[in-house]
């Protein structure tokens, strides 16, 4: 297969989607197919692309409509006979699906690792005209998209993300930051659905009454400067922490006691399925994928999103009771090995594109 994944996010933005685009990518270049991934000139994912050793090219998208865009897609997918395109964003789909269809490109789809499709008629136009279906990576996202009644149930495939075995990795060693202390890491985009501002308020709680335990929050993002007001405003600057983007991250997972996703929603999150692999111990947010990726006391703890009170106490729970963390990031990476292995996610989505393009190939 001759393979286009396309993913116009903002240049400096790199996120879950991005990464399993780059997984996806590299997967189906090492099974023999021709892979290819565009997005923005100087954007990150371009960089990481080629880190990773995938075939890019800049193509340009900024807005839903873009005639010059569509144009230069269209001949490009002419010109290299694609076969299957795959589209990360909204406005990916309406200019280069667009384009897909003028160039009878035989495969188009969405991947949607969070919910992008509202119960709109943009959305319906958008996703019904112009692809052949949606990859999604939870069930739940599945569902509530049936629940339009638009689509039928064949044309959106759950492919669960998938995990390289965690081998040979350096635990990231917090003494200088916070010796002596026990440590609760978190990871991600400071933006408010990831649910920091809930993560610093539980730290107030816990520090009212104990004083073994630091926050470290890797990351960057929009809300940073409100982020560090909050914590200033609370008192918090010796117990909480941010430490800007960094890469990789896993040192800094494995290092900690605890990681925590206090998201109030998400797709499949790559960093708990990280953490898992890593073998640490979890309290995470009940949102999506989470339910799915996680068994609720036995590979970690889930607490309702936005509920500061139940965050904090889990984080106690498993602040006094290490026995029970042991039990529980054992439990876990034995099932994310078991369940959410990359090579199933790789096998499972080659599968599927041969399966939807010979449908697709007139007979």
């Amino acid at each position: 297969m001759n393979i286009l994944f396309i993913n116009s996010i903002a240049k400096h933005k790199f996120g879950g989607g991005e990464r399993w685009m780059i997984k996806a990518a590299r997967g189906l270049l090492d099974k023999g197919h021709a892979v290819t991934l565009a997005s923005k000139t100087g954007a990150r994912i371009l960089d990481e692309a080629k880190k990773a050793g995938i075939p890019t090219i800049a193509l340009s998208i900024h807005a839903d409509i873009s005639p010059l865009a569509t144009f230069r897609i269209f001949r490009y997918l002419k010109k290299n006979s694609i076969d299957v395109l795959i589209c990360n964003l909204n406005k990916d789909i309406r200019v280069a699906g667009l384009a897909a269809r003028f160039a009878k490109t035989p495969l188009v789809l969405h991947r949607h690792g969070v919910g992008l499709c509202g119960k709109k008629w943009k959305h319906k136009v958008t996703l019904t005209h112009l692809t052949d279906g949606i990859i999604t990576n939870t069930e739940s996202i599945k569902q509530m998209y049936l629940g339009y009644g638009w689509f039928e149930e064949h044309f959106i495939k759950v492919i669960y993300n998938g995990i390289e075995k965690k081998e040979g990795i350096t635990p990231y060693d917090y003494t200088a930051l916070f010796p002596g202390k026990r440590i609760i890491f978190s990871a991600g985009r400071l933006a408010q659905e990831k649910g920091f501002d809930d993560l610093v308020m539980a730290a107030k709680q816990l520090r009212s009454r104990r004083s073994d335990f630091a926050v470290v929050i890797a990351g960057e993002g929009k809300l940073e400067a409100s982020l560090k007001a909050l914590v200033k405003r609370q008192g918090l600057e010796n117990t909480v922490r941010f430490i800007g983007y960094v890469s990789p991250v896993d040192p800094y997972t494995a290092g900690c006691d605890i990681f925590v996703l206090p998201s109030r929603w998400e797709g499949m999150p790559n960093a708990v399925m990280e953490a898992m692999a890593l073998g640490v111990p979890i309290v995470a947010t009940s949102v999506n994928g989470v339910n799915e990726l996680m068994i609720a006391n036995e590979t970690g703890l889930i607490v309702p999103h936005s509920d500061v009170n139940a965050l904090a106490g889990a984080l106690e729970k498993l602040l006094d009771d290490t026995a029970l963390g042991i039990k529980l990031s054992l439990a876990a990476r034995e099932r994310v090995e078991r369940c959410f292995s990359y090579r199933t996610m790789i096998d499972n989505l080659e599968t599927f594109l041969k399966m939807r393009l010979d449908e697709k190939r007139p007979r």
